[in-house]
């Protein structure tokens, strides 16, 4: 994973010297969308899973039932008596909050404006939600598909976005680590179509340099 808050210290220290990093990293997240369908004891463990990484980690339940909520609570007291890392995930847990929404696109809304690390959509058909993440790290579908999977063994980048930044950061993947070059090659007929609007907004900038690179060229074509 990307590492808790020294490491994170770190990687930003060693950036201020110009070396490039994968993204900042913070505290472990996970957000459950649940609806009536969904089975408690799977999803107290999902959120206990994600709170027993640290004090300041952070887990929500969204869902349209009060009764998941109620269920929920009493299977986060039992199971968290199970850990060795319970006072640990307890104190996660205050940071954390289980929520009751009138429909779980109301849910779905939550969760693209958090931009959780971890999305696990545990509804009846989680495709039909899972076409309106916009803001995820990495998105689980279905109650078999717990976050501990893409941790150790179903082949998902566990190397994730936090604190909001999956907004604007993906998880890290081979594209991280490459290089990209850009090459152009334009037409007579292209630059004809372009260079107008090139002209314009070189002007506008009072780049003369830039329009007349530009208007040299539309010239020589004018004789072609």
């Amino acid at each position: 994973g990307p590492g808790h808050q020294y490491v994170t210290k770190a990687k930003e220290m060693v950036q201020l010297d110009g070396i490039p990093i994968d993204m900042p990293a913070g505290p472990s997240e996970v957000l459950v969308i649940a609806d009536k369908n969904a089975d408690p004891a799977f999803i107290a463990s999902d959120l206990l899973a994600q709170a027993e990484h640290g004090p300041d980690s952070q887990v929500f339940l969204l869902t349209d039932t009060a009764d998941i909520i109620k269920s929920v609570k009493k299977e986060i007291q039992r199971q968290s008596g199970l850990l060795t890392r319970k006072e640990i995930a307890l104190m996660a847990l205050d940071n954390s909050s289980l929520i009751l929404l009138d429909t779980l696109d109301e849910c779905m809304e939550f969760s693209n404006l958090y931009a959780p690390e971890h999305l696990i959509i545990s509804v009846s058909d989680p495709l039909v939600l899972a076409e309106k993440v916009t803001n995820a790290g990495s998105v689980f579908l279905g109650k078999y598909s717990c976050e501990s999977a893409g941790d150790y063994a179903s082949g998902t980048n566990h190397t994730l976005p936090t604190n909001g930044h999956a907004k604007n950061f993906s998880g890290v993947s081979t594209e991280s680590f490459m290089k990209m070059i850009t090459f152009q090659e334009m037409s007579a007929e292209g630059l004809k179509n372009l260079g107008p609007v090139i002209e314009l907004m070189a002007e506008a900038e009072q780049l003369y340099g830039h329009k007349n690179a530009v208007t040299l060229r539309l010239k020589s074509l004018e004789n072609d």
